[in-house]
């Protein structure tokens, strides 16, 4: 049987590249993922998350360099349909998190998946979606 799939977040992809505090988590569900055949999910608007924090802070060699890598993953990069932007706009409007990081639970929410993140931010939708901390 496959392992649950999973939803990365910026925070946890920027973690990854920048070798910060979670990193070693995330190379274990990179490698589960490559064992087990567990899907992970991100979505287009955390995907853009990225580039832009990369972009405003290191440049655009180092965004267009990450942007590589992330298609180099076995990560399915996610488009906002009308349904994943209505779960991320309930959230928006019942939760005090970013709109990006909306999207990012909502999608775990959609796809019955296990967030991935550090962010505390999402504490708030513990309930809503299974997470797993990077830094618990």
């Amino acid at each position: 049987m496959r392992a649950a799939s999973r939803v990365l977040d910026t925070y946890s992809l920027l973690a990854y590249f920048e070798g910060e505090a979670g990193k070693d988590v995330m190379i274990e569900v990179f490698r589960s993922a490559r064992d087990s055949g567990r899907e992970l999910f991100l979505s287009v608007v955390n995907w853009g998350e990225i580039f832009y924090i990369t972009l405003r802070e290191e440049g655009r060699k180092r965004a267009e360099e990450i942007a590589h890598l992330i298609s180099t993953l076995p990560i399915q990069i996610i488009p906002a349909d009308l349904e994943l932007a209505k779960q991320a706009a309930e959230f928006k409007a019942t939760k005090r998190m970013s709109y990006a990081d909306c999207f990012a639970a909502a999608l775990a929410k959609l796809k019955k998946a296990e967030l991935v993140t550090g962010d505390k931010e999402f504490r708030q939708v513990d309930g809503d979606v299974k997470i797993l901390w990077l830094n618990p």
